[in-house]
């Protein structure tokens, strides 16, 4: 990344898009999953299988991850925008449970394929100090998805119909393809020592690495924590509140402002604090979210303030974890953040299962304070992992 404003400034904005794109590619299944599930006569569970394939393709981010090492960052951003346009157009021009099922995971992994090299990428090039700013701006294509994306997405379901929506997705994917090799710089593979991460054995020494491994349960129990609530809001307010679809879609505007709001945090603070007394932070006000999410939603505008809390406290914590984790295995980063990315996956895909079972015994109290559990073994296992770690300081990038 170049130290020029104006091309910093480019390369940024293209990242948000694309990333906004992948985002909400991902993510508008979630609130809509039941209203699909009609469209399609399939039964909730049938659609939550669905999720719970496409959380499952961020296992195989445990190989994308040292290919982007070797072969570079730029080439395997392009491999995920051209899956997440092949999957989405399949989903649009084959209409049927099964056509947007294989779709939906093919789009997934483009995702699973794009986000490690995009870590990467801003982990070789900005210094530490300074990461937080960075990767926390690129991050707010996480909210986007939510403000933005699903509303979007909502509006033209209930207007011209789900295959117009995924034939949408799946056009600007194909643009965001062509568009990423005039934005972003080609880029050399990592240095030969990053050779010594094995493709096929890239978690088990991961997992050997005592930081390493206590940011992979961090995310893996986090992820469960956030996905079994995430997965079970929306028929939480249908249920409660009996809001239509579009409404639905809208009341996710909440939880984006709140995931922006987290976001920029990450951004303006995170660095000033400390990346790791930020995580920590975060980690502890996410606990005390959930708990509390219960007793404040009583009512439709109360439950949006209390997903409001639950996710700005999680988007800060997680985002501010990126920048954190792209230091820890400096010689690897896209194989860190891949596997970060593959045992949170493993942890979204349990939440999503876990969550509608949850929901079944017990409402969204249960759901909440199993989600307050959950992170706080997260706490411990960050606390485990990075006691007496230290970045190096030497590290200086290259822009910025």
């Amino acid at each position: 990344m170049t130290s020029n404003g104006p091309v910093l400034l480019r390369q940024i904005l293209a990242l948000l898009f694309f990333r906004l794109l992948l985002n909400t590619g991902r993510r508008f299944i979630y609130p809509f999953a039941p209203a699909i599930g009609r469209s399609l006569d399939v039964p909730l569970a049938a659609m939550t299988s669905i999720i719970a394939a496409t959380q499952a393709t961020s296992l195989f981010g445990l190989f994308s991850g040292p290919l982007a090492d070797r072969l570079g960052y730029r080439r395997v951003m392009r491999a995920g925008l051209a899956m997440l346009a092949a999957g989405m157009l399949l989903c649009g021009l084959v209409p049927g449970y099964w056509p947007i099922f294989a779709g939906l995971v093919v789009a997934a992994f483009g995702k699973t394929v794009f986000d490690p090299a995009v870590q990467a990428f801003i982990g070789r090039h900005v210094p530490y100090a300074r990461r937080g700013r960075v990767i926390g701006a690129v991050e707010t294509a996480w909210a986007g998805s939510t403000l933005i994306g699903i509303p979007a997405i909502g509006l033209i379901i209930d207007t011209v119909g789900l295959s117009s929506a995924f034939m949408l997705l799946g056009l600007l994917g194909g643009l965001g393809w062509l568009a990423i090799a005039r934005v972003i710089p080609a880029d050399d593979p990592e240095p030969s020592a990053t050779r010594r991460i094995n493709i096929f054995t890239a978690l088990p020494q991961l997992l050997r690495e005592r930081p390493a491994a206590g940011m992979l349960g961090f995310g893996f129990w986090i992820s469960i924590a956030n996905d079994s609530l995430f997965v079970v809001y929306g028929a939480w307010f249908e249920q409660a509140f009996l809001v239509g679809i579009a409404t639905l879609g809208f009341s996710t505007v909440a939880i984006g402002a709140a995931e922006l709001l987290g976001e920029s945090s990450t951004a303006l603070f995170a660095d000033r604090l400390g990346l790791k007394k930020a995580v920590l932070l975060g980690l502890v006000l996410a606990v005390l979210a959930y708990i509390l999410l219960p007793f404040i939603g009583r009512t439709l505008p109360l439950a949006m303030v209390g997903m409001f809390a639950v996710f700005l406290t999680y988007e800060f914590t997680i985002v501010t974890s990126f920048s954190l984790a792209t230091e820890l295995m400096p010689r690897a980063r896209a194989t860190m953040m891949a596997g970060f990315y593959a045992t949170a996956g493993i942890g979204r895909m349990l939440g999503v299962l876990v969550g509608g079972w949850l929901w079944q015994l017990d409402g969204i109290a249960l759901v909440s304070w199993t989600a307050a559990g959950l992170t706080g073994l997260g706490l411990l296992s960050l606390v485990w992992g990075l006691h007496g770690w230290e970045p190096r300081k030497t590290e200086q990038g290259e822009g910025l």
